[in-house]
């Protein structure tokens, strides 16, 4: 049964792994402001091939040095940061663990590589690809520039775009206080996107992909 997993995540998506991601930050310019709340979820799939949200990590992150922090930012999120219990971690370190919990998951399910989830999905690996230029990490489990964004899945599914009215429109709880919390957000774009990719399913949109994976690999089987 474990091998049967391994094989059924590692076949579905093109060898990669789906971690869901959200960020809050000190404003829009990845190069220049500053990576405030780093989330992660890495999705699981079941033995029908259902998706569903898995392990979950987050971190609060300590500005870099001369980071922008724009004061309209700050006011959106909520983040206090001189809350005496925010206890944020040096950006390097926060990533390089989660990093490390990735590549874990990725070799269990036997996965060459994870591939960011996010809502506009560009936003937050801009975010973590600027990091790791600035620290010089390496071993970053994501690919550099493809990802799944969940805005464009919704729009596509759902008819709309905004994570809220999305995931209500999809039956998904969705406290609007408690959003702009990066694990929160990062949650609710985990179940938002295991309901997309698992109605395709039932809707018999996988089948209908593996058949033509089929036909393909008649057409050109590989030399």
């Amino acid at each position: 049964m474990a091998e049967h997993l391994q094989d059924q995540m590692a076949s579905r998506f093109r060898g990669y792994l789906p971690v869901v991601v959200d960020v809050e930050t000190g404003g829009f310019n990845a190069k220049t402001d500053a990576l405030l709340e780093v989330a992660m979820v890495v999705m699981d799939m079941d033995d029908r091939g259902m998706l569903t949200p898995g392990t979950s990590m987050s971190a609060n992150i300590e500005p870099f040095e001369g980071a922008n922090l724009e004061q309209s930012a700050l006011d959106f999120t909520g983040i206090k940061l001189d809350d005496p219990e925010r206890n944020a971690l040096e950006e390097s370190s926060a990533l390089a663990a989660m990093f490390k919990s990735v590549r874990k998951e990725m070799k269990a399910k036997g996965c060459k590589r994870a591939i960011l989830v996010g809502h506009n999905a560009h936003f937050d690996l801009g975010f973590i690809n600027a990091a790791i230029e600035r620290h010089d990490m390496k071993g970053s489990p994501f690919h550099p520039f493809s990802c799944f964004d969940t805005a464009t899945l919704a729009g596509l599914a759902l008819g709309h775009t905004v994570l809220a009215r999305s995931c209500k429109l999809a039956g998904i709880d969705f406290d609007n206080k408690a959003a702009h919390s990066a694990l929160y957000d990062t949650e609710r774009t985990a179940d938002l996107f295991a309901l997309i990719v698992n109605q395709w399913n039932r809707m018999g949109g996988w089948e209908w992909a593996e058949r033509k994976h089929m036909e393909t690999r008649a057409l050109f089987p590989r030399r």
